[in-house]
């Protein structure tokens, strides 16, 4: 069986210590670890792994999100729709872009898992969470053992917020075509640089 040896930063996220404690660890025994030719320590992960404390709590969190302010009665009626299949869980949400990443409540369930402290994400459709990159939140979530359960409720899931999701998208991928443009007359104009047609002479 193949051991895969891992530096003590990483050893130290995996168990939530400081590499000092890694240190007395190896000392007692309780982890394996080699040293790299160049000095560097490294800890065998399987038995990282293996002592792993087991979550403290297996906390159910709800999760629901809109666009706009404007929408506040479309996020009552998710937070109401969640909490009647779930009642008693923590809600989490959000009034922001499913493109925006940053959001408060999206950063706070994320740092949930981080800490071992959620088992499971409800969310009323996919597009609540994020409008794209939904399968590597799950993945990552999946690393963690937290699982995402979506109850696919389409009519939760607003087309205008959609539509103005898009528009963004477009927006943006106009802009950056446009200052490629004036980037590339920069250059054409550029008296410092060898001109294009002398490339093939």
């Amino acid at each position: 069986m193949s051991v895969n040896y891992v530096p003590p930063r990483v050893a130290a996220q995996r168990l939530g210590v400081s590499t000092r404690t890694l240190e007395r660890w190896l000392e007692a025994g309780t982890i394996k670890g080699i040293k790299t030719p160049g000095g560097q320590r490294r800890y065998d992960l399987d038995s990282v792994v293996s002592i792993r404390p087991a979550k403290p709590k297996t906390d159910i969190i709800l999760y629901a999100r809109v666009s706009s302010r404007s929408q506040k009665s479309d996020l009552e009626q998710q937070v109401r729709f969640l909490k009647s299949r779930y009642p008693g869980c923590e809600v989490i949400f959000d009034i922001g872009s499913g493109l925006n990443f940053k959001r408060k409540g999206l950063q706070s369930l994320l740092d949930r898992v981080l800490s071992n402290t959620c088992e499971l994400i409800v969310v009323a459709h996919k597009d609540r969470l994020c409008r794209f990159g939904f399968d590597l939140i799950s993945w990552l979530c999946g690393k963690f053992e937290t699982k995402i359960l979506v109850l696919d409720e389409t009519h939760l899931s607003p087309e205008q917020e959609m539509v103005e999701d898009l528009l963004a998208i477009v927006h943006v991928f106009s802009c950056r075509l446009y200052g490629l443009r004036k980037y590339k007359k920069r250059i054409l104009d550029d008296s410092e640089l060898p001109s294009l047609s002398s490339k093939g002479t």
